[in-house]
């Protein structure tokens, strides 16, 4: 556990979920069909389908469910990849591109029909997804991806200049694509709601329950933590951007980037409806990416990058709030009550990855800071590969880990994209 990255009870979605539930920790010795590390939405969604197949499932996490990204996020569920899906099909084949394609633009759909299924309260909407083009060369870019996802019979439309000034209440952006599929929710009342489902249907969750030890036994696998030890014929590895050295390579095979995220006071109503008024959430179209929504209580929730160290104040993000002003001068003077910021895990090649280092033993990490619907949606099939079915049905490819080179400087090199991705999204 990161103590020094502690997610504060005065951090909103904590104030504004109550209180939670303690997982126990893990004391003494269990024998299970699938082991889970991490107990944010990739590991609970797979725990929950196992479950519910009749399989036993215990999940180790190493503070408490939904610590992590999970429980911190921007809140959106957003349709698809950073690609487009001929460019998917181009990287894996048609009938594998399919089935990936299927699985991300679906992701937001499955997520809600899930959260109805098991009746979790965690303020869930279909308001739609913009995706903005703050410049020309984004703008020509993004028509083109418009005109791509409509062939493949995607309900995306393109909003110009005009629409999309009037959707959002400022005149930042040259047009933008609209897909009704997405949405937003409270990502910690998700989780939360997740992990009592999980644990309703059998599976057995365990916090403070760090596993600093790993290894094979008799054609399966032993997790050692503090006080307990599981047996288990397979494990799933599903820590993101908090991985560390437990499976060898897998911490140096994504870019821990810190994603930083300022909520206002509840704003009036009016001022609200001026700022956005069609509700969507949103993300830029750019090298860095801004992204932003209004809560259930009219809370504007704006995120990007910021320090490459945890934060707990607003004060130190200027560049989110001043920003915010440019969009919406009329939010000078507006209170910024809460800030914070979380691991998002970066790939080389910004897709999620399936990993399979050794016999029994899986890894799925590296949602590129998209991962609330796509983690959630991969649970079913996550839950197949940890019963026995095979890898291969998985719409994610299995591939091998492959670490970053110079890796221990990856903070440097974070600060140096950040900067290069602002000034080249300055350029027209």
């Amino acid at each position: 556990m990161h103590r020094s990255e502690d997610a504060s009870p005065t951090t909103l979605y904590w104030q504004s979920s109550g209180p939670s539930a303690a997982y126990p920790p893990l004391d003494g010795g269990i024998d299970v069909e699938a082991a889970i590390v991490g107990g944010g939405l990739t590991g609970l969604s797979a725990a929950l389908h196992v479950a519910e197949a009749g399989g036993s499932v215990a999940v180790l996490e190493a503070a408490q469910p939904g610590w992590g990204a999970s429980g911190r996020n921007g809140g959106q569920l957003n349709p698809g990849l950073k690609f487009d899906p001929d460019a998917i099909e181009a990287m894996f084949g048609a009938e594998r591109g399919r089935q990936l394609v299927r699985l991300a633009w679906g992701g937001p759909e499955f997520t809600r029909s899930l959260i109805r299924r098991l009746g979790i309260d965690c303020d869930v909407r279909q308001n739609g997804t913009l995706r903005a083009a703050p410049h020309r060369k984004a703008a020509d870019a993004l028509q083109k991806t418009v005109e791509r996802w409509q062939q493949y019979g995607m309900p995306v439309e393109w909003m110009d200049g005009d629409a999309i000034a009037a959707a959002t209440g400022t005149g930042r952006y040259r047009g933008a694509m609209f897909d009704p599929g997405g949405g937003d929710l409270n990502p910690l009342k998700f989780v939360r709601g997740l992990a009592a489902a999980a644990q309703e249907k059998g599976a057995r969750i365990f916090g403070d329950s760090k596993v600093p030890s790993l290894h094979r036994q008799n054609g399966g696998w032993v997790l050692k933590t503090a006080r307990g030890t599981v047996k288990a014929r397979r494990v799933l590895i599903a820590t993101n951007g908090y991985s560390d050295d437990l499976v060898p390579k897998l911490r140096r095979s994504v870019i821990p980037v810190f994603s930083a995220i300022v909520a206002t006071d509840p704003l009036p109503d009016a001022l609200a409806a001026a700022l956005l008024p069609s509700r969507s959430v949103l993300y830029e179209s750019g090298n860095i990416t801004v992204y932003y929504r209004l809560d259930a209580d009219n809370r504007l929730l704006i995120g990007g990058r910021g320090p490459m160290r945890p934060v707990r104040s607003a004060d130190v993000l200027p560049n989110l709030t001043r920003y915010a002003e440019v969009l919406w001068p009329a939010l000078a003077g507006t209170r910024w009550t809460h800030a914070r910021n979380g691991r998002v895990a970066m790939t080389k090649d910004h897709l999620p990855h399936l990993h399979q280092p050794q016999e029994g033993l899986f890894a799925c990490l590296g949602y590129n800071g998209r991962g609330v619907a796509l983690s959630t949606s991969l649970g079913p099939a996550l839950a197949q590969v940890l019963r026995g079915g095979p890898v291969d049905a998985c719409p994610l490819p299995v591939t091998p880990i492959r670490p970053f080179a110079f890796h221990p400087f990856w903070p440097i090199g974070a600060k140096v994209a950040i900067w290069h991705g602002r000034l080249k999204d300055m350029l027209p």
